[in-house]
Order: structure tokens, then sequence, then C-alpha cells
């Protein structure tokens, strides 16, 4: 746009720097075209905002290029770190020619049987006696108690007997003959425990007995005199190297029948309580060996 007229006119751009307003020096001033100069502002701004918004674009792209750019080399570095340190290294990796380590099987000894050791005299070695074999005053069976009376220990078993069992222990070399009697309510049992130096012979003793193979009753300290000419109930057993034996009768002399449950129970529990000591010498011993 032109100021007045001859002569050269130089134009003043509001935006542009550097530019001037000349005036002719003879010309009288005029009003600026305000509705261009707004147009001009406006043109201005719009390509100034396409310019902020391009270049925005453009770096929000480039820093989102450059954020997943940054987290993929981390994690491909995390990635890379975590799987060799997961890997074992060369010389830890086993060779295909390596074999598997083995160890010769291993079994628990077998626990010792307590019948080895009352089986023989060489390994029944634990002191024996009447105390040891009917400890105590008094046996407690169930809930029957039998008062506890005189004992006797015998090396000569012949004398401890009666019957054919004198022969029997005799022929199958009897080396003791330990006794013990008890009552409860007129019943009386004498219980009688043969010693051998095998369970072979034991059991041989035991095998060539009858019903007249008898110990003898023991009585005194309290037990009158029983089984001496009425008919009295026995009983014969064995547990490796010992036979034992029970004879039962009443304290009043009167015989015994199969009726006299009384009877028939107190020789049971006597011949019951010889065996469990007996066995109980075994379970002491096989202890005590297995803990050497």
């Amino acid at each position: 746009m032109s100021y007045g007229q001859g002569g050269s006119q130089s134009q003043w751009d509001p935006w542009k720097p550097n530019s001037e307003q000349s005036s002719n020096s003879g010309g009288s001033g005029q009003t600026p075209d305000w509705a261009a100069l707004a147009e001009a502002s406006e043109q201005r701004n719009r390509r100034r905002r396409l310019l902020y918004l391009g270049g925005g674009v453009l770096a929000t792209a480039g820093i989102g290029a450059a954020v997943t750019m940054a987290v993929m080399s981390a994690s491909s570095d995390n990635d890379a770190s975590d799987a060799s340190s997961r890997l074992p290294g060369t010389a830890a990796l086993p060779s295909e020619s390596a074999t598997s380590p083995s160890f010769a099987p291993t079994t628990a000894p077998p626990p010792l049987d307590p019948k080895d050791f009352i089986s023989s005299a060489k390994k029944d070695t634990a002191p024996l006696s009447t105390d040891t074999l009917f400890p105590g005053t008094q046996l407690t069976m169930g809930e029957t108690v039998y008062k506890k009376g005189p004992t006797d220990d015998s090396k000569s078993c012949a004398t401890a007997a009666q019957g054919t069992l004198v022969k029997a222990l005799t022929d199958n070399d009897c080396t003791r003959l330990l006794r013990v009697t008890y009552s409860q309510g007129g019943v009386a049992v004498t219980v009688g425990i043969a010693v051998f130096d095998t369970e072979a012979q034991a059991l041989k003793a035991k095998s060539e007995t009858d019903q007249k193979s008898i110990i003898k009753p023991l009585s005194g300290s309290g037990v009158k005199a029983f089984c001496n000419g009425a008919v009295c109930r026995s009983t014969t057993n064995s547990y490796g190297r010992y036979a034992y034996f029970t004879l039962t009768g009443f304290a009043n002399g009167t015989n015994v029948t199969k009726d006299d449950t009384a009877a028939f129970r107190a020789g049971d529990d006597l011949a019951e309580f010889s065996f469990q000591q007996i066995r109980r010498r075994g379970e002491t011993q096989a202890s005590a060996a297995a803990n050497q």
C-alpha cells in the first residue's frame, strides 16, 4: 500500500523489524488501514499456531521414540543381564559324559531277638534267682492278688520233682529247679522253673512228660501243706531253655475238679506269669546288647 503521491515511498510493515515509516515532507499524514493490519495480524497468528502445533507433534513424537528406544534398550539390557545371571557358567554345565554318583545300599541291622538270649546258657548270662524270677511279696494278675509264700532254689532237679518228671528232667540234664508258692482264697499254687543249657533240651524234657509228671508242692511261710494225696491240677510248658510247671490245690486238702474255676484260674495265672518273667529276661538282655 502506498501513502501519498509522487516520489518513492517505503512501506512499513508493523510485524517486520527494522522497517520504517517514511513520510512525505510535503504531504499531510494519513490514518493507517486498521482492518488490513488486523487481518495481517490474524494471518500471522495462524501461521505461528500451526508452527507451534507441528513442532509440538514432532517434539512429542521424538520424545516418544526416544523413551521407547530407551525402555527397549533398558529392557533388553536387563533381560540379557537376568538371562546371563540365570545361566550357569561353562564350568558349571554338566558334560554329557558326567555320571550320577552312586551309593552302596544300606540297611538297618535287624532288631535283636530276645528269645536268642534265653535259648542257650552262653547268651543267657543275666543274674538268675528266685528273687529275679519272682520279685516282691505279692503278685497281681488282673483283679486278683496272690500272696507270695516260700521259695526254693535247688541244683538237684530230681529232689524237687516227683512222678515221671524226675526222669524227664534228669535225662535232659536239668541244671537247676527254682520254686515258689502263691496263695489266694484257700487256693495254693506251686510254680517250678527248670533250667537247661539249651532250648532243645527243654523242649525234649517237655515232650517226655505226662499226667504223672509233677513238681513237689512247696509249703511253709503261712502256706499249709497241700496236694498230699489229694487230686491237684498240673500244667507243663517251655520257652527258650526253660521248662515251667504249676501244681494247684486246695489248702484244706480237698480234690480239685473240673468245675473249680478258681483253682484253674489260679494255675493259669501263675503259668502266664512264669512265661512273662522268662521272656522279660530275654528282652532285658537284648536291649542291653543293642545299646552297647
